[in-house]
C-alpha cells in the first residue's frame, strides 16, 4: 500500500501560488495539475498511451455515468477502472452528486440520500453516502469525493444552508463508509456565493477531516467575479498541508487565476467539448477552426506550439476534417486542446519555482484574447 501524502515544496512569492507533489496508490501528481476529464472511462477522442505523451498526470471518471453505464459492479469484476481502460496513473472519482442533480429529469432529496430518475432510460435510482462510496470503492479509484449537493447557484441563502447542514451531516456518513487502504477521500467544501456558508463550511468539514478538501459549487453560473471573489475568500482558510481542488474549471484564465489564488488541482470537460465543435485553445486565445477564414490557412493551429498536431498539420486540413465530420478532426482538436491545458500548466510550475508567476501571468494576458 502507498500511504497518500501532499508535500508543498515551493510557495511563490508575490502570490498564493505553490508547487507540490501529491503521492498516490497509482503514482505521484506534480501540482497545480490540470485533470483531463474522462466521464466514461475514456477521455474522449484520446489513447490511454496518447494522455500519457502530453504528460497527463491524473484523469477523472464519474460515478454517475459508471453506475449506469456499464456498472461499476462488473468494472470491479474487469480488476477496477485502471485494469479497465488500461490507465496506471491516478485517477479521480466525482462523488456522482453534481449529475443526480444537474442531469435527472426528477429527483427527490432526502436526509437518506436522492431518489433520482435516469437521464438515459428513466430508470428510477438512490444514491446515498454510503452507495456513492460503495460505488467509488468498487471502480478502484485513488481519490475519492465524499457525496454532497451542488445547489444551483440561484437559491437563496436559506436553501444552500440548509443544503450545506445536509452536506455536512453526508461528509460524516462518507467518511465512514470509506473502508478501503489504497483510497484517499476528499472532502467538499460548498455554501454558494455566501462567505458566511463558505467559512462554515470550511470549519466544519474540518472538524470532520479529510486528506484535501475541493471546492464546489463555483463555476455553475455565477459570474466570473462571484468565483474568483469566493476563491479569494475561501482558498486561505484551507490547510497548507493539504492538496485543494476546484471543480468543474478548466479555461486556461481560469487555471491561472485559480493556481494565484492558492488552487492545487482542476478538472473541466470544456478542452474536449469544444474541440468536438471545432474550437481550439490558441497562444492567442480561443479559435474556432470551423470558421470560413480559415479554409485557405495553412498555417498550424498555434504557431507557438510544439504539440504533435500543431507540428505537422494545417488549420485548413483540420477545418476540412471538421466540416466533413471526420473523426481525425476530432482527436487533432482534442489532443492539442489537452496538450495546451497540460503545458500551460508546466510553465505555470516552472514560474512558480522561479517566484515568477506575475510576471508569467502578465505576458500570458498580453497574448491572450479572452472570449
Amino acid at each position: 500500500m502507498t500511504e497518500f501524502s501532499f508535500v508543498m515544496e515551493h510557495r511563490e512569492a508575490d502570490t498564493r501560488g505553490r508547487n507540490g507533489v501529491v503521492t498516490t496508490h497509482h503514482g505521484q501528481i506534480e501540482t497545480p495539475i490540470f485533470m483531463p476529464v474522462g466521464t466514461q472511462a475514456t477521455v474522449k477522442a484520446m489513447t490511454p498511451e496518447e494522455l500519457k505523451e502530453i504528460k497527463a498526470q491524473i484523469i477523472l471518471a464519474n460515478t454517475y455515468h459508471l453506475y449506469l453505464r456499464p456498472g461499476s459492479d462488473l468494472i470491479a469484476e474487469a480488476g477496477g477502472l485502471h485494469e479497465f481502460m488500461h490507465w496506471d496513473r491516478p485517477i479521480l472519482t466525482d462523488s456522482g452528486g453534481f449529475q443526480v442533480f444537474s442531469l435527472s429529469d426528477l429527483n427527490e432529496v432526502t436526509e437518506e440520500g436522492v431518489y433520482f430518475q435516469s437521464h438515459i432510460d428513466g430508470s428510477k435510482h438512490f444514491i446515498s453516502p454510503e452507495k456513492s462510496l460503495e460505488i467509488q470503492q468498487d471502480l478502484g479509484s485513488d481519490i475519492v469525493m465524499a457525496f454532497d449537493e451542488c445547489p444551483p447557484y440561484t437559491h437563496d441563502h436559506d436553501y444552500v444552508e440548509e443544503s450545506l447542514e445536509r452536506t455536512l451531516r453526508w461528509a460524516e456518513r462518507s467518511k465512514a463508509a470509506m473502508n478501503s487502504e489504497n483510497q484517499t477521500l476528499f472532502g467538499i467544501i460548498q455554501g454558494g456565493v455566501f462567505k458566511d456558508l463558505r467559512e462554515r463550511s470550511v470549519r466544519e468539514m474540518l472538524e470532520i477531516g479529510f486528506p484535501g478538501y475541493a471546492l464546489g459549487g463555483l463555476s455553475v453560473g455565477e459570474e466570473k467575479e462571484e468565483m474568483l471573489e469566493m476563491l479569494d475568500f475561501t482558498v486561505p482558510l484551507l490547510p497548507e498541508n493539504k492538496p485543494r481542488y476546484l471543480m468543474g474549471v478548466g479555461t486556461p484564465e481560469d487555471l491561472l487565476e485559480g493556481v494565484c489564488r492558492g488552487v492545487d488541482m482542476f478538472d473541466c470537460v470544456m478542452p474536449t467539448r469544444i474541440a468536438r465543435h471545432g474550437s481550439v485553445y490558441t497562444s492567442r486565445g480561443r479559435m474556432t477552426i470551423r470558421n470560413a477564414v480559415y479554409k485557405n490557412d495553412f498555417s498550424p493551429l498555434d504557431p507557438d506550439c510544439d504539440c504533435y498536431v500543431c507540428q505537422n498539420y494545417q488549420r485548413s486540413y483540420i477545418r476540412h476534417l471538421i466540416k466533413r465530420n471526420e473523426i481525425l478532426g476530432v482527436r487533432l482538436t482534442t489532443y492539442h486542446n489537452l496538450y495546451f491545458l497540460l503545458e500551460l500548466m508546466n510553465k505555470i510550475r516552472a514560474a512558480i519555482r522561479q517566484d515568477n508567476l506575475l510576471e508569467f501571468k502578465k505576458i500570458f494576458y498580453e497574448s491572450f484574447t479572452i472570449d
